[in-house]
């Protein structure tokens, strides 16, 4: 059954820390713009601060985007909000977010433990179960996520998960297993692989579909990848680059924007 996450025509374009390559990543003014350009699906990251808010906030540290150093983790949010990205741009809160456009659906990567337990208490706020899939380069935190979620929400594959596909040889001796696996990504509720560029091959993309998941390919900038991708049959791609991939889905008739957007 289809996740109401996944309840979109295919296929998916997500700006990725909201379109990176047009405004400072994860910021408002990336959001912002994306938004006016019709995407319906935005990408972030959240980090909890020292006194348990849910930000916005791709790094461990702060060195690399702002002129502050050391672990995000460390800091109140009143320090953490006071911070600017690229010099301009405050961290905006996950929970503000979900908020601000209740039609609009966000790919959340988990980026450390402090953050899970946080999220069930920001679903609770926005009722926005339905409009967010939860992922994670860690198989326990996910793990960890699903437990404390009071009700069910579209799950990425892990780690683990996305080798069993890779190792899914589809021959007629594997089929136990491969029901086996496709039956227990159900009841996790894992509905997509989202997948670097090399791993999305021809293969795993009809293996994954094979066992129910939508691939999403990341993060793919150039615009003969995007197109490559899409040939391959992948059900979304994640970009910085997001007017070139509003270009290129509107060529092949597969722009698909957010009901009501006025699209720029």
């Amino acid at each position: 059954m289809r996740a109401p996450f996944l309840d979109h025509p295919r296929p998916i374009a997500f700006a990725h820390r909201g379109g990176a390559a047009h405004a400072p990543e994860n910021s408002w003014a990336a959001f912002e713009h994306a938004i006016k350009l019709g995407y319906a699906y935005l990408e972030t990251d959240a980090r909890a601060t020292s006194d348990g808010k849910l930000v916005a906030f791709h790094d461990r540290t702060l060195d690399r985007v702002t002129d502050a150093s050391g672990p995000i983790n460390a800091r109140p949010y009143s320090e953490v909000a006071a911070l600017r990205v690229s010099g301009t741009e405050p961290i905006p809160l996950i929970e503000d977010l979900l908020g601000a456009w209740p039609d609009v659906r966000f790919n959340i990567d988990l980026k450390d433990v402090p953050g899970i337990s946080l999220l069930p208490g920001v679903l609770r706020r926005t009722g926005a179960w339905d409009r967010v899939c939860v992922t994670s380069f860690s198989g326990n935190r996910l793990r960890t996520a699903r437990g404390l979620l009071d009700r069910p929400v579209c799950m990425a594959a892990s780690p683990t998960a996305i080798a069993g596909v890779r190792c899914n040889v589809g021959t007629s001796a594997r089929w136990p297993q491969i029901r086996l696996l496709a039956s227990f990504l159900a009841r996790a509720c894992v509905r997509c692989a989202q997948v670097p560029g090399k791993v999305a091959t021809r293969t795993f993309v009809r293996r994954a579909h094979a066992l129910g998941l939508d691939v999403h390919v990341w993060t793919i900038n150039d615009r003969a990848e995007m197109i490559r991708f899409l040939d391959l049959g992948a059900d979304g791609i994640m970009t910085d680059n997001i007017e070139t991939l509003r270009d290129v889905l509107i060529g092949r008739g597969q722009w698909h924007p957010r009901v009501g957007s006025g699209t720029l």
